[in-house]
C-alpha cells in the first residue's frame, strides 16, 4: 500500500498505531486476494487511507489463532493475566493524544471528545486488570451428608466482538477487556467506518505483552467477517453494539451455536424536566444529553419533556445555548463536528420535515451548514407532537425535540412508550417524586439532575429492545463466564 494521508500527517507521533492491516495470531495481514477498502473524513470526504478487506476464510482463522491459544491464556494466574491488561492501559495513556488525532481523522468527533473517549475506554482495562485476580471459588453449604459444594467461574472460550464506528475506541475496550480479564481469547471486528483506531489497539497490544491469537482484529465487511463467527461452535460468546436490528439479525444467526449473548443495541432517552428543577442546571445537562458526540450517541437525549409552567422559559434558554454551539472540524476542537455519513444527515432532514409537517415549530438550526456536506446545524423543535417520528425513533444527530407536560402519570406513560429502554434523564428536587420516577421508568439505566453516570465500576445496559446482558462492572466481566458446579465426595 502507498502511504496514506493518515500516515502523513505530522501531528501524529508515533507512526506506526497506523495499522492497514487486520492482526491475526499476532501478525499484520492482508487480505488474501489483496482487496482493500477505504476510509474518509467525514470533515471533509477526503480519504485518509485503505485498510485490508479479509475474506471469510481468514476471518476463520482469526478462530481458529483465538481457540488454539485459549486454553493457556485461560490457564495462566490471573495475576499474569493482570500485567499484560495493566501495560495496555499505561500504553493506551502515554499514547492518549496519538490515538485522539486518529479517531477524530476518521470518525469526526472534537479532539476533546476524542481524548476523553481514550480516558473512558482506558479506564475499563485498567478496571478489568484489577477484576482479573476476583473471581474467586464460592463455596455453598452442603444439602447433601458428607459432600462438599463450590460453585467456579470459568472464562467461556473464544468472544467475538463487534463494535460501532461512534465510539471506535472505548467500545473494544470496554468489551475486550472484560473477556480477557475472565481468561477468554478474542476476534474482534470494528466498523467499516473507523477500523484505524481498533488496529492502533491492537498495536499497543502487541507491545503490551498479549501472546499471539489471545486478541485479534479481523477487517472488512461486517456480514463476511462476522457471519462465521456466529456460526461456529468455537465462538461461545458474541458482544455487539449497533441497531436493533441489527442485533436481532446477529441473535438469529446465533441460535443454533447457543452462544452467550451481550447485546448494547439502540436508544431513544427521555428528558424530563419538572418545575421545581434547577433550571439553569437543567438546560445545561440537557444540552450535554442531546449534542454530545454530535448528537450520535445511544444515550442521546430524544424526547425532551417540560412540564408546561416553564417549558417557554425553557424552551428559551434551551434554544439559546444551542444558538451559542460552535460547529467545525473536529482538529479544530468545537462543540458540535460532522455526521459520520450521507445517511445520518438524510435522517435528520427526514424527521426535521416530518415534524414540522405535524405542527412542531423549527425553533433554530433545520439545515445543512456549507462546512461540508455531512455538517449539520444544531436544530431545536418545540410542541412537538408524540405522533411525529422524532419521537419513536432514535435520531441519532444534533436535532432536539422539545414537548410540554402536565401530570407526573401523564409524562411516565409517554416516556415509556417505547421499545426501547436504555437510559432516562430526570431533572427534579422533590426527592419522592425523584424515587418514585427511578421505579417507574422502565430503563436499564437513570440520571438524576445530570448527565454522565457511565464508566468502568457501574453495569452498562438497557431493558426492552435496547439490549442484553451488561457491560462494566463485574457483570460485564461474568457475562465472559460460566458457572461449574462441583459436588465433591472424599470418599
Amino acid at each position: 500500500m502507498t502511504i496514506s494521508a493518515l500516515s502523513a500527517r505530522s501531528d501524529i507521533t508515533d507512526k506506526a498505531l497506523i495499522r492497514s492491516f487486520s492482526y491475526i495470531n499476532g501478525k499484520w495481514c492482508a487480505a488474501l486476494d489483496g482487496t482493500t477498502f477505504p476510509v474518509t473524513d467525514p470533515a471533509n470526504g477526503c480519504v485518509i487511507g485503505d485498510v485490508a478487506r479479509l475474506n471469510a476464510e481468514q476471518s476463520s482463522a482469526a478462530v481458529d489463532a483465538a481457540q488454539s491459544v485459549f486454553p493457556a491464556w485461560a490457564g495462566l494466574l490471573p495475576q499474569q493475566r493482570s500485567a499484560i491488561l495493566r501495560r495496555w492501559f499505561e500504553l493506551q495513556l502515554e499514547h492518549k493524544d496519538d490515538l485522539a488525532r486518529i479517531m477524530v481523522c476518521e470518525q469526526g468527533k472534537p479532539l476533546s471528545e476524542a481524548r476523553g473517549e481514550i480516558e473512558y475506554g482506558a479506564a475499563f482495562v485498567e478496571f478489568y486488570a484489577e477484576e482479573t485476580k476476583r473471581p474467586n471459588i464460592e463455596g455453598v453449604t452442603s444439602h447433601l451428608a458428607d459432600a462438599e459444594v463450590e460453585l467456579w467461574r470459568e472464562p467461556v472460550g473464544v468472544a467475538a466482538l463487534i463494535t460501532p464506528w461512534n465510539f471506535p475506541s472505548a467500545m473494544l475496550t470496554r468489551k475486550a477487556a472484560a473477556a480477557l480479564a475472565a481468561g477468554c481469547t478474542v476476534v474482534a471486528h470494528p466498523s467499516a467506518e473507523t477500523p484505524f483506531s481498533a488496529l492502533a489497539l491492537a498495536e499497543l497490544a502487541e507491545r503490551a505483552g498479549f501472546p499471539a491469537g489471545v486478541f485479534n482484529v479481523v477487517t472488512g465487511d461486517a456480514p463476511t467477517i462476522v457471519k462465521p463467527w456466529t456460526e461456529d461452535n468455537r465462538v461461545r460468546a458474541l458482544s455487539f453494539t449497533g441497531s436493533t436490528a441489527v442485533g436481532k439479525l446477529l441473535y438469529r444467526q446465533s441460535a443454533d451455536t447457543m452462544k452467550r449473548l451481550v447485546m448494547e443495541l439502540g436508544g431513544h432517552a427521555p428528558v424530563i424536566v419538572f418545575d421545581d428543577a434547577d433550571l439553569d442546571r437543567a438546560v445545561a445537562e440537557t444540552i450535554k444529553a442531546k449534542f454530545a458526540t454530535s448528537g450520535q450517541d445511544c444515550l442521546g437525549a430524544n424526547r425532551i419533556y417540560v412540564e408546561r409552567s416553564i417549558y417557554t422559559e425553557f424552551c428559551n434558554r434551551f434554544i439559546s445555548a444551542t444558538k451559542a454551539l460552535t460547529v467545525g472540524v473536529g482538529l479544530d476542537d468545537p462543540d458540535i463536528g460532522p455526521l459520520m455519513n450521507e445517511n445520518a444527515v438524510r435522517k435528520q432532514e427526514e424527521q426535521v420535515a416530518d415534524a414540522i409537517a405535524q405542527g412542531a415549530t423549527l425553533a433554530c438550526g433545520g439545515e445543512r451548514l456549507p462546512l461540508g456536506p455531512l455538517f449539520y446545524a444544531p436544530t431545536v423543535l418545540t410542541d412537538v407532537p408524540d405522533t411525529a417520528a422524532i419521537m419513536r425513533d432514535e435520531t441519532f444527530g444534533p436535532v432536539a425535540a422539545i414537548t410540554p407536560f402536565d401530570t407526573e402519570a401523564e409524562v411516565v406513560a409517554r416516556a415509556n412508550a417505547t421499545e426501547y429502554g436504555l437510559v432516562a434523564y430526570v431533572h427534579v428536587q422533590d426527592p419522592r417524586r425523584i424515587y418514585r420516577l427511578s421505579r417507574a421508568l422502565q430503563f436499564g439505566m437513570v440520571a438524576v439532575n445530570r448527565t454522565k453516570v457511565t464508566g468502568a465500576p457501574i453495569p452498562f445496559g438497557g431493558t426492552k429492545q435496547s439490549g442484553l446482558g451488561r457491560e462494566g462492572s463485574r457483570l460485564g466481566m461474568e457475562e465472559f463466564t460460566e458457572i461449574k458446579y462441583v459436588c465433591r465426595d472424599w470418599a
